[in-house]
């Protein structure tokens, strides 16, 4: 238990947590909606700091991130708690855990032990994952200041639902953002995972790259009947051209069924292809099929020459035609990062 870092006290014991954008307004003795900030005696305290429910070494295309460090393993940690319920969570045992199964579940992972664990396993760097890595805030930011002074990049794999303000405490220490934008409607937001407010998503997202200047990859997860229609892949692949920049990666996943998901299909094949077509219509540079080994958007292409830049099979990568951050062969700008 870590007494929370961004919250308000009121004089009727109630507190307003300022971690994410609910900005819950949390009775004495009572929960915020991510279930991992509790409001003890009029004080909240976050209940998971430095509990991890899930460690790995991890290729860090498996994030994924295909401009960050391609090629290299980071250090990945979950632990319990979201502050989303999405109907097709595919880490529902984590995500949807409340504070009473952390003592079940979890192991201690100081930040400390967690810098010390990656670079025993020749991790580049850190990356917070799994579940919303705003569950546990407060460890996070000591993890990655810590990270920082010892040489890792960091990373938040996250729904994008930090507040401007935590943003901007925990900007300093973060090198790359990796954001699902789910959708791009409100009524798929409110279906999806009781999201009313999804488009400051959008606005944090302009701000970790405009002002903290993180690498920036934008995951949206095809869902047949929900997010596959044209006006929103065209809207989000627009948006994402205009307020982030034509040469950031979009990663247009397959659907899997899972969870509360289970009556949907599979994303048919030719869904994600339709979005790639879309993608690359509006502008966009790199337009990435996940969850489809062996298809041949995994690759890198430069959009200027059409060389091979680098090959993927899954989470193996192999660079042909990379020079910093840019083609070998005809010397466009890629946007890849590779240093902190």
């Amino acid at each position: 238990m870590h007494e929370a870092l961004l919250y308000e006290r009121f004089p009727d014991s109630r507190v307003r947590c300022n971690t994410c954008q609910w900005h819950c307004r949390i009775g004495l003795e009572k929960y915020g909606v991510c279930g991992m900030y509790h409001n003890r005696g009029g004080v909240l305290y976050n209940l998971n700091y430095a509990q991890a429910s899930s460690v790995a070494a991890d290729p860090v295309e498996k994030k994924p991130l295909f401009h960050f460090f391609p090629g290299s393993l980071v250090f990945s940690l979950g632990t319990l708690g979201c502050n989303f319920h999405c109907q097709h969570c595919q880490n529902w045992q984590i995500s949807m855990a409340d504070g009473q199964a952390i003592r079940l579940g979890c192991q201690d992972m100081s930040p400390e032990k967690a810098v010390m664990l990656a670079k025993r396993s020749n991790c580049r760097g850190i990356a917070w994952t799994y579940n919303e890595p705003s569950i546990w805030f407060e460890y996070t930011l000591d993890s990655a200041r810590l990270a920082k002074e010892n040489g890792l990049y960091t990373v938040y794999v996250t729904n994008g639902y930090l507040s401007p303000r935590a943003m901007d405490v925990i900007g300093p220490f973060l090198d790359a953002w990796r954001v699902d934008i789910k959708g791009f409607s409100d009524s798929f937001y409110r279906k999806l995972a009781k999201v009313p407010r999804w488009r400051d998503i959008l606005e944090v997202t302009k701000r970790a790259r405009a002002k903290w200047d993180m690498h920036i990859e934008v995951v949206t997860n095809i869902i047949p009947t929900m997010n596959d229609d044209d006006q929103q892949l065209t809207g989000l692949a627009n948006w994402i051209r205009d307020e982030l920049g034509e040469l950031t990666p979009w990663h247009v996943t397959r659907f899997h069924p899972n969870h509360h998901m289970m009556y949907l299909s599979p994303t048919p094949i030719s869904t994600l292809e339709r979005a790639c077509e879309l993608g690359h219509k509006a502008g966009l540079k790199f337009i990435y099929a996940g969850n489809v080994p062996g298809h041949q958007s995994e690759n890198t292409v430069c959009y200027s020459c059409n060389s091979l830049i680098i090959e993927r099979f899954g989470y193996q990568t192999r660079p042909i035609g990379l020079e910093g951050t840019k083609c070998r062969f005809c010397g466009a700008e890629l946007n890849f990062r590779s240093s902190g």
